[in-house]
């Protein structure tokens, strides 16, 4: 405000009056004092300079006589500024400067608190790339006692944790991470990395196909937050194993035979649909018995179904070469 006021020729000479400067200085602390100063020309012609509006500030009789002079003589004053400054001994007035704003003792020790974090997270983040994992967590916690604001000191540890087999540790560092990143508002990308690793913690863990189940529910929450192909991808690949495992508990070699055994019974009594059901069992049971397939091919060409027939037939020959004549000839003979 002061520097346009001292620029313009229109406002210059204002500048030297104690009472102009005392009310342009009044309606910069309380702009709601302005009505009291609307009478005043200076105060409607400096607020012409300040909004770049050209006001006339002459009643339609005759020009107003400004307390700093005459019309003329302020005309005299604008035509000739460096020779005025010069004969008055001009001193250019001096433009308020904002107050700086104090620093409380605390926000300065919280700033350099920040910092220092960031130093030890970079050091951590150099020790994990060498495997020193041990190193590696103690900057990390550092950093995390330093500043429990950034999230990324948490997932970070965890990730140590899960390189070196901690994985009850890495899980509690990432529910930490969650929690934090909640009350904080963080980043949505950063809290999803939290529940990524804790469920490649749980796939790391898993010994039997329901201990899939809970890293999988996990991944899915992750991808809630943050759709990462990288949380997919492992989200993707803990539903393959959990289906390869369940299929290899579900295993069982005699209990296979058992409805291999019933099937048979129904293909004689000429129940095609019930021997199918029988021999899909055994196969679920036992994936790799080339008799079963022989004779669920036939069961199939009973019941019509010859792409499926000839499919059996085929995985048949590929678990045992030596059935190749058999089954074809099975498949054959029900065919007419």
């Amino acid at each position: 405000m002061w520097a346009k006021l001292t620029s313009d020729p229109r406002t210059r000479t204002y500048l030297q009056q104690p009472d102009f400067v005392r009310m342009m200085q009044d309606i910069q602390k309380n702009p709601n004092n302005l009505n009291l100063y609307m009478k005043d020309q200076r105060v409607m012609q400096a607020f012409g300079v300040l909004l770049g509006m050209k006001w006339d500030t002459r009643t339609p009789e005759e020009g107003v006589k400004m307390p700093g002079g005459s019309p003329e003589r302020k005309r005299r004053a604008e035509s000739e500024p460096v020779k005025e400054e010069k004969r008055a001994g001009y001193k250019a007035h001096r433009v308020p400067q904002p107050e700086p704003v104090e620093v409380s003792e605390e926000e300065k020790e919280l700033k350099e608190r920040k910092v220092l974090a960031l130093k030890e997270k970079e050091a951590g983040n150099a020790a994990y790339k060498k495997k020193d994992f041990e190193n590696a967590v103690q900057l990390y916690t550092k950093a995390i006692e330093l500043d429990d604001a950034d999230i990324s000191f948490l997932t970070n540890r965890a990730a140590v944790f899960l390189g070196m087999g901690k994985y009850e540790d890495c899980m509690k560092d990432c529910d930490k991470a969650v929690e934090r990143g909640r009350e904080l508002r963080s980043d949505y990308k950063m809290i999803a990395r939290a529940p990524t690793r804790k469920g490649t913690a749980l796939v790391k863990m898993a010994k039997i196909s329901k201990d899939y189940e809970p890293a999988i529910e996990t991944f899915q929450k992750a991808l809630t937050e943050h759709r990462n192909p990288e949380t997919l991808k492992k989200l993707n690949e803990a539903e393959k194993a959990k289906k390869e495992l369940e299929q290899q508990e579900y295993c069982d070699p005699q209990v296979a035979d058992e409805e291999r055994e019933k099937g048979n019974q129904f293909f004689k009594e000429q129940k095609y649909p019930e021997a199918a059901s029988r021999y899909t069992e055994s196969l679920r049971r036992n994936p790799k018995d080339p008799r079963t397939y022989s004779n669920r091919a036939a069961c199939y060409t009973k019941l019509g179904a010859l792409p499926e027939g000839l499919k059996d037939a085929e995985k048949c020959i590929e678990l045992d070469a030596t059935l190749q004549r058999v089954t074809l000839e099975r498949v054959l003979f029900s065919s007419l």
